[in-house]
């Protein structure tokens, strides 16, 4: 049997989400803003509660098509509002729009979403060497200059803590337990 970190579940998507893509360097901007848009909406819930409803996040934001959701009409956040199968927080859907729209101004700016989220750690993961839970962090000076960095040009639900989970989740830190079996062992 597999030895995984210590916050994946007996949940098949839990682990296939922890065995397959947490911590995997992404770079696609497209993937990115996926992983934005979930983790905001993740503020001060359970990462689980958001993986079982990601299918219903992809079908209710256009396949996380940023280019579309910065486009929003007021129709479409109303009936956002209505999809039980999402969170429906006014302030978390509002933010997602908001989000796009800014997504997109950084891109102009550096050329790719990637570039620059990438340029805070030299386009290299870093690789952290936690043995148990409690050496695991829920910020750093890192996850707070980001943070800062991003509300100063105006995005939303994006505070240290949700920052540095987006960190984790795609893969600029990688956060596995030196007793996993993703632990990377060079």
């Amino acid at each position: 049997m597999k030895h995984r970190c210590f916050w994946v579940t007996d949940s098949k998507l839990y682990q296939e989400y922890h065995d397959n893509e947490w911590g995997e360097p992404v770079f696609d901007d497209k993937t990115l803003f996926e992983f934005l848009l979930l983790e905001t909406f993740q503020a001060g819930l359970s990462w689980i509660t958001i993986l079982n409803k990601r299918e219903n996040f992809r079908k209710a934001f256009d396949n996380f098509d940023y280019q579309k959701i910065s486009k929003y009409p007021e129709n479409k956040y109303k009936a956002l509002l209505q999809d039980s199968g999402i969170i429906r927080n006014k302030l978390k859907i509002r933010s997602a729009i908001l989000n796009a729209q800014l997504f997109i101004e950084v891109q102009k700016e550096f050329g790719s979403f990637s570039k620059f989220i990438w340029s805070y750690v030299d386009e290299k993961p870093i690789v952290n060497q936690f043995h148990k839970r409690e050496d695991v962090p829920a910020t750093t000076p890192l996850s707070d200059r980001i943070s800062k960095d991003l509300k100063k040009r105006g995005f939303k639900f994006v505070g240290s803590t949700v920052v540095y989970a987006f960190m984790q989740a795609i893969g600029m830190v990688n956060d596995h337990t030196t007793d996993c079996f993703k632990y990377p062992r060079e």
